[in-house]
């Protein structure tokens, strides 16, 4: 155990220097502009869920929008998440919750720096609250058992549904597993299902009363039902999918493999089993169900996988010559033997600083060229452009965060309408400046613009003053 703490905070030290980059200053620029009195879909179209703007809005606001605070944010996430994740794994020994800890902290900081802070991560601890909660409940004996714990739990998987509505299917299985255990002890379902369904419904209504108040009901509504659901969730899925740390998950998949047949074996197969194995099964459906095949959808996967991997850790230590025990020592040291080989690669965040100096250096080339209230329009997805913005608190003329949803399914109503919306914008508050990034997502370059000929042609009325590489910067022509 001492290794592997020491392992694990001289990683730590490691990542502070490490930089805001990729998605989280797009997610802290939204929530700065909310800050300053914009409604988040209304005057900001983004595809994500509000729970992912009330966290950002709390470090913004709380610790502000530097490099250090955004590490002492995702560092202390991290030490909340693995905390929850030992507690789930804690009767089953002390060393195996420290060890399944560490195992994840370990996991997140071989991430990289674009890891940091990123939504399925930020999901991770209330989805393990959630199966904590449940599996005490499920623990108790049936005249001693406090629904407060089950109240938590659910409460704890309304507040992942805030963040990924793909939570609703863990929230739904440990359901099934509190219906099953009530049916049998023949105590009356509606009592509990009532108590864990009231507690999932808190958080989810609270954001909706927030949107509400906000004004940004209509708007949110038409970005999950119009583009979320019918484009965005199909987006990117023809691209291959790429199997992340391939070696670290053989011996992690085995491991959990080898503890969930010993524990069956065995007899201790239990309620907490159950549940962590509804988490692993959970995880597979995160990644799967959402298309991209992103490293980060993994999050809830290994987080139920570590615990599923530690569960037998006791039993085999207790009893070295059974048949599994060694077997599972040899995953569980090459999981954390890979883990920390890929931490010393990632560590140095090297193509993160440089992602983070072009933002630095474009919003350097933007002070010069604005005035006080100028605005800038930012053509781009995760490569900078709202980060230099954010750098210089200055704000779009249009609600459009991101530019690839202009350059996917043109002939759809919903783009046609969101084009529309652009350009109407661009005329009636022509921003001082536009910033047209060279990369698009899920492909493309500078001549994406030409399928949008209302943009190609508005571009053609500013002066280029910066022809990349990187991005080009469009100034508004000087009247003579």
């Amino acid at each position: 155990m001492l290794v592997g703490a020491s392992v694990v905070a001289w990683f730590v030290w490691r990542s502070l220097s490490w930089p805001l980059v990729h998605d989280a200053p797009l997610m802290h620029y939204v929530a700065w502009r909310i800050s300053q009195g914009a409604a988040p879909y209304r005057d900001l179209f983004d595809m994500n869920f509000p729970g992912v703007y009330v966290l950002h809005l709390l470090v913004v606001t709380g610790l502000g929008t530097g490099d250090l605070a955004w590490r002492l944010f995702d560092l202390g996430w991290l030490a909340l998440t693995a905390a929850t994740l030992g507690a789930l794994v804690w009767p089953w020994g002390r060393g195996a919750a420290i060890g399944a800890g560490l195992t994840f902290a370990l996991y997140h900081l071989a991430g990289g720096a674009w890891q940091a802070g990123q939504r399925d991560f930020l999901l991770c601890v209330f989805l393990l609250g959630g199966a904590l909660g449940v599996a005490r409940w499920l623990e108790s004996p049936p005249a001693a058992r406090a629904r407060a714990s089950l109240a938590c739990g659910g409460l704890a998987l309304g507040a992942a549904t805030t963040l990924k509505p793909h939570a609703v299917l863990l929230a739904a299985a440990l359901a099934g597993l509190v219906v099953l255990r009530a049916w049998r002890d023949r105590g009356g379902v509606a009592a509990p299902l009532g108590v864990f369904v009231g507690g999932a419904l808190a958080a989810p209504a609270a954001m909706l009363a927030w949107l509400a108040a906000a004004g940004a009901l209509p708007a949110w509504r038409a970005i999950v039902l119009d583009y979320l659901i019918p484009l965005y969730s199909r987006l990117g899925r023809h691209t291959a999918w790429a199997i992340y740390r391939p070696g670290t998950w053989i011996p992690l998949g085995a491991g959990v493999a080898i503890s969930a047949a010993s524990a069956l074996a065995g007899g201790r197969f239990g309620a907490r089993h159950a549940v962590a194995a509804l988490g692993v099964l959970y995880g597979v459906a995160h990644f799967v169900g959402q298309g991209k095949g992103w490293e980060y959808h993994l999050y809830p996967l290994a987080a139920f996988a570590i615990v599923l991997l530690f569960a037998e850790m006791r039993s085999v230590l207790a009893r070295p010559r059974r048949l599994a025990a060694v077997p599972l020592l040899v995953c569980v040291l090459l999981t954390g033997v890979l883990l920390a080989s890929k931490a010393s690669v990632t560590s140095a965040a090297g193509w993160e600083r440089d992602k983070a100096e072009q933002a630095r250096r474009l919003a350097g080339e933007l002070a010069g060229l604005l005035a006080p209230g100028d605005t800038v329009q930012v053509l781009d997805t995760t490569g900078g452009g709202i980060h230099a913005l954010l750098r210089l608190r200055v704000t779009e003329p249009t609600r459009f965060v991101y530019d690839f949803h202009f350059f996917h399914d043109p002939d759809h109503p919903t783009i046609r309408a969101l084009r529309q919306e652009l350009v109407r914008g661009l005329e009636a508050r022509p921003p001082k400046v536009i910033v047209l990034f060279e990369r698009g997502w899920p492909a493309g370059g500078y001549e994406r613009v030409d399928s949008f000929v209302a943009l190609r042609e508005r571009l053609a009325r500013y002066d280029l003053v910066r022809p990349g590489p990187g991005y080009r910067i469009y100034a508004q022509r000087q009247r003579s």
